[in-house]
């Protein structure tokens, strides 16, 4: 079974440093830095819908686009995650793809790798992650090889149907089996962050605030918090 709708909701309105902080306290990875928002200013949060880029053609040959068997398999909200690991400065992911994106309602997409045709999917208003912008295609350059399938993104192995959040400070992957134990720790973090930001704002001086909230943050992850009470999103 996968990750319910409820818990894509409750990622949606968290932030990557936050469940990045979460995945911390319980001594898992997560982040992927180095992935920088080319286009859009809205944070994405959704399920992983993977592909994976190569140089080699898969046996056989495949008259399919790269990247399309993704878009028409994700569902509205999903993200689609690329893994691009060729040495080859060439796009994968493009103009047409955006719009073919934007049309099935996805959230937008991850690239490890190189994207192009950036003004298009920005007038799109359609939000593009990738290692960095290029005008070159895929044509005769790269291959599909393979989608809904294990990705490597960063140093993390991805499968389809695990949650992703996407900002401008990173973007960060939740094994889709420990979703909600790690949205919760999250949800936790956040709400600590807000009464530190209201205490701050309060005048209560910021070595203190820093001193003894933030650094015993994440100390006690899965229990009840003793600056919030038991309702960890009060």
């Amino acid at each position: 079974m996968g990750v319910p709708d409820t818990l894509v909701e409750r990622l949606r309105r968290l932030d990557s440093c936050a469940v990045s902080d979460a995945l911390d306290s319980l001594g898992q990875p997560g982040c992927v830095s180095g992935i920088i928002q080319l286009t859009g200013t809205r944070r994405i949060a959704g399920r992983a819908v993977t592909v994976k880029i190569g140089t080699s053609k898969p046996a056989g040959g495949t008259t399919r686009h790269l990247s399309t068997g993704a878009i028409e398999a994700a569902h509205r909200g999903d993200v689609i995650v690329i893994e691009q690991r060729t040495g080859i400065e060439a796009a994968g992911w493009g103009g047409v793809l955006s719009n073919a994106a934007k049309y099935r309602e996805v959230s937008g997409v991850v690239v490890d790798g190189p994207a192009r045709d950036i003004n298009e999917s920005r007038a799109l208003d359609f939000p593009v992650f990738a290692r960095s912008a290029t005008a070159l295609t895929a044509r005769g350059r790269t291959y599909e090889e393979d989608f809904n399938c294990p990705v490597c993104i960063g140093a993390l192995t991805v499968h389809p149907g695990d949650l992703v959040i996407a900002d401008a400070s990173a973007v960060v992957f939740i094994p889709a089996a420990n979703a909600e134990q790690v949205i919760t720790i999250a949800e936790r973090i956040t709400a600590r962050e807000a009464l530190m930001t209201r205490d701050i704002h309060q005048g209560k001086p910021a070595s203190r605030v820093m001193g003894t909230d933030y650094e015993t943050m994440l100390d006690a992850p899965t229990g009840s918090d003793p600056h919030l009470g038991s309702d960890p999103v009060r």
